[in-house]
């Protein structure tokens, strides 16, 4: 489209031409005036109407819901969406939503085209209108939260793989402690907090747990492709959980003793001017060492400012929550490690249980300080990740008991808090106390849905379905509602909030009134932050990859801040209002500076999200639509394990698990879960912390033995069974959500089956074939089909010789029937040493196929 000077020095040019003939100067000029017209009508539209959407993508199932707004136009009647490639219409509606005004724009509808599947890449138009390109397909949240952990390397301190330098080594001499003020003590390494390089275990621990969770839930998401120093290669372990043991080993030195808890390194001294973190030469007086301060529970400030704190309970159960997760996910590849996370965090949790209160951070010479105000959610989690671990009554005693002290986290339905004020922006508390064993159930996740309904209650009443206050932080507080609509969703199903929900990822990513997504460089195509405020981007040129800045505040508190001011023109001018605003300039600390706790969420929402779509991996084999082996290229595999009748090897299987440090996933039928004589096993597999899935309820046979096509029962019969089998799942306290892995009846399927589970959210396996291990439940009655169980470990042996048992499902049965003599369960223990032996890592099933 021609710019207005392009187009007049256009105009100038015709009616300059042969000015002899006057007529044809004359005629020339009115059309063209005619036509100036037109486009000056068409360019304001233009400029005063716009169509948000998420520029990232939509998946094909999920909301998809664009918000049009306009300063002038009246609300459309209907809307297309056009294929970029043909241009033609492929979907038309009149499914829109209008109320009205919202912050800068006096119109605002909802565009709701989420019965469109098909994938592809699109454009909706209204009017004369176009929105930029909307992709739909399955894979637009692929390899996202990998991206987003570009920017938690970024942050390291101590050895930064971004520079590939080091800083703050000399990290740090003490204050408030109960040794000698300066005294020095080692706390090299973490995170830097923001764009600064202030280090708070506040958000280092949180965000520790973040990532940790992350791993836990989602492991299918994350890849291999740096070592645990942040470099360039691959070391075997996914780098998520790089990061966060990074995130680890810095809180293992800030609670160096059982009596002793540091929680922040420099303080506001920090904000002396810009520089690389590598060239940090700013002085506390003894050097390049920072203050250490030293949670003491009391009122803390070295100059002018002071906090308020009144107790270590606040982070202190932040450091538990994170070494108990810790424990359990590194127990298997480096017990020693695991034993001494358990530890710390249990020594964490008591100093927490003796000092209940908050520890603020500590300010210096400025007014700014993380207020928080609450601890209890803490202490809630704390006690939850506790008694996962160790399974002891009393933690669960007290984590339901914190549980009730703070029901709703409470900034949601407020319009306004402190800074950090109540933190975390969303309880894990509620979610892993009712993992444990269903305690509560109904309970905490109604805790859960009051505090979704009261950021309903305002969001449900404009376009963006915006409930969250524009407090600082405000992406922060968005992520970590949609976290928590999912945590909500997972428990319950409840679907109320998942509109709510995805609108509010949507904002994140350019369904907001800026049209931007508020993550740096995702995506590439797309309007995303260019000048955040940190040293990195703004002295070098360095891409923050994967940093999501603060977000928009209230119109009020960008007026007030101290030292604020733009470096370039507003691009986003027509957008600011009274109501919010939002710069994409170095100047604006408050609502474009990464956070590098607001990232670590947004890794846990990304991979949340793109999980939702896993159901294969190019790396992996499928047979009909199942998982039926994990990458070949990797010396791993799972020991996996059904039962439906017979559990006569169960106690040896777990006994021998036990002892050898191993790890198994064990799936079984609704019936198994429902015998009271196999209770007592089950539990202590749970104990265990092994895999336990769903085998069906009954133990159907779906599919005919020869026509495999043919179905022997309908979607229906399958939808139910599964779900009965869930249910005596739950029992246990085993949700879908910890178990989204499921083996066939009889190991036998086809690719009806294979999709009806895809619908239900669930990712089909199989054992891998090579081997006899899953003829272990035969007996000598049935004639040829009896294999005894010589033979059994010699089609192992011989396969593992031959071409390798890399990325192996090896399947064998917890019982049989009491004519088999021979148990194969009796050789488990001389196989895993075998196996060991060989270089194998004997990983679940979520470890096979993360």
């Amino acid at each position: 489209m021609l710019t207005d000077c392009v187009f007049l020095n256009w105009l100038n040019q015709k009616l300059m031409y042969r000015r002899n003939r006057c007529f044809l100067t004359i005629y020339i000029g009115f059309v063209a005036l005619i036509l100036f017209s037109s486009y000056r009508n068409g360019l304001r539209q233009e400029k005063e109407t716009w169509i948000r959407i998420n520029l990232v993508g939509y998946q094909s199932k999920s909301i998809k819901v664009a918000v049009w707004v306009s300063k002038t136009d009246d609300p459309p009647e209907s809307f297309d969406l056009i294929d970029k490639n043909s241009g033609t219409v492929v979907y038309r509606s009149k499914k829109i939503h209008c109320f009205g005004k919202y912050g800068p724009f006096s119109n605002s509808c909802r565009l709701d085209f989420s019965e469109f599947k098909q994938s592809g890449r699109y454009q909706l138009k209204v009017g004369g209108v176009y929105s930029p390109e909307v992709i739909i397909n399955d894979e637009v949240y692929r390899n996202t939260a990998d991206f987003a952990l570009r920017y938690m390397r970024q942050q390291r301190s101590d050895f930064n793989p971004y520079l590939k330098d080091s800083c703050h080594t000399k990290d740090g001499y003490t204050m408030y402690g109960p040794m000698r003020d300066s005294t020095h003590i080692d706390v090299s390494g973490g995170w830097h907090d923001a764009s600064d390089y202030l280090q708070y275990a506040t958000t280092s621990a949180n965000a520790t747990y973040h990532l940790l969770a992350a791993y836990r839930d989602f492991p299918a998401v994350f890849r291999d492709q740096y070592q645990a120093n942040g470099l360039k290669g691959i070391n075997g372990q996914a780098d998520i959980l790089d990061e966060a043991k990074w995130g680890l080993d810095w809180l293992l030195k800030m609670h160096p003793k059982k009596d002793w808890l540091f929680h922040q390194i420099a303080d506001d001294r920090d904000h002396k001017g810009l520089r690389l973190p590598n060239k940090d030469e700013v002085s506390y007086g003894k050097g390049k060492e920072r203050p250490v301060y030293f949670a003491t529970g009391k009122v803390q400030g070295l100059g002018k400012f002071k906090n308020r704190s009144d107790g270590v309970a606040s982070v202190a159960g932040k450091f538990s929550s994170a070494f108990a997760l810790g424990s359990k996910l590194f127990d298997q590849q480096d017990p020693r490690y695991a034993k001494l996370l358990l530890s710390k965090s249990m020594s964490a949790y008591t100093l927490g249980l003796k000092k209940p209160g908050v520890q603020q951070t500590a300010p210096m010479g400025a007014p700014y300080f993380y207020e928080e105000d609450n601890w209890t959610d803490d202490m809630e989690l704390a006690a939850a990740s506790l008694y996962q671990k160790t399974a002891r009554k009393k933690y669960l005693k007290q984590a339901v008991d914190f549980a009730g002290r703070e029901k709703v986290s409470p900034w949601m339905g407020a319009d306004t808090a402190r800074h950090y004020q109540w933190y975390p922006f969303h309880n894990f508390g509620h979610y892993e106390t009712i993992k444990t064993e269903r305690i509560k159930k109904d309970t905490l996740s109604a805790y859960y849905r009051k505090g979704l309904e009261k950021v309903w209650s305002k969001a449900k009443n404009n376009a963006f379905y915006r409930g969250i206050p524009f407090i600082w932080c405000s992406n922060n507080l968005t992520s970590a509602f949609a976290i928590q609509s999912y945590l909500y969703f997972n428990l319950t199903g409840d679907e109320t909030y998942e509109a709510l929900a995805q609108a509010n990822f949507d904002w994140l990513f350019g369904c907001n009134p800026w049209g931007s997504s508020m993550v740096y460089g995702l995506p590439e195509w797309g309007d995303t932050p260019e000048d955040p405020h940190s040293a990195f981007s703004y002295l070098q040129g360095y891409p923050l990859d994967g940093g999501m800045v603060d977000g928009p505040v209230y119109g009020r508190i960008y007026k007030n801040l101290i030292g604020i001011k733009l470096y370039h023109p507003d691009e986003y001018e027509a957008f600011q209002s009274d109501l919010a605003v939002y710069h994409d300039d170095f100047g604006d600390y408050s609502t474009n500076e990464p956070t590098m706790d607001g990232t670590a969420a947004l890794v846990y929402l990304l991979a949340a999200y793109d999980h939702r779509t896993i159901s294969s991996n190019l790396k992996f084999s499928l047979d009909q639509g199942a998982v039926i082996r994990g990458d070949s290229s990797k010396k791993q595999l799972a020991l996996i394990f059904t039962g439906h009748e017979f559990a006569d090897g169960l106690e040896e299987i777990s006994t021998v698990l036990e002892r050898q440090r191993v790890k198994g996933s064990f799936f079984f039928t609704g019936a198994f879960y429902n015998n009271p004589e196999f209770e007592k096993g089950i539990r202590k597999l749970y104990r265990q912390q092994h895999y336990l899935g769903p085998h069906s309820n009954a133990h159907l046979l779906y599919a005919d033995w020869k026509e495999r096509d043919r179905l022997l029962i309908d979607k229906t019969t399958f939808e139910n069974d599964l779900r009965a089998n869930y249910k005596a799942m739950a029992r246990f306290g085993i949700s879908k959500a910890q178990a989204k892995f499921f083996l066939p009846p009889y190991e036998w399927h086809n690719q009806k089956v294979s999709g009806w589970t895809e619908e239900m959210g669930l990712v089909l396996i199989n054992y891998t074939p090579g081997t006899r291990s899953n003829a272990d439940y035969t007996w000598p009655e049935m004639g040829a089909r009896y294999v005894e169980t010589k033979k059994i470990y010699q089609s192992i042996i011989d396969y593992e010789k031959e071409q390798s048992l890399n990325g192996f499902l090896l399947l064998t049965h917890v019982g049989t029937d009491e004519r088999r003599k021979d148990k194969f369960y009796s050789q488990l223990e001389r196989l895993i040493h075998y196996l060991k032996e060989k270089g194998y890592q004997l990983v679940t099933i979520p470890d096979l196929l993360r």
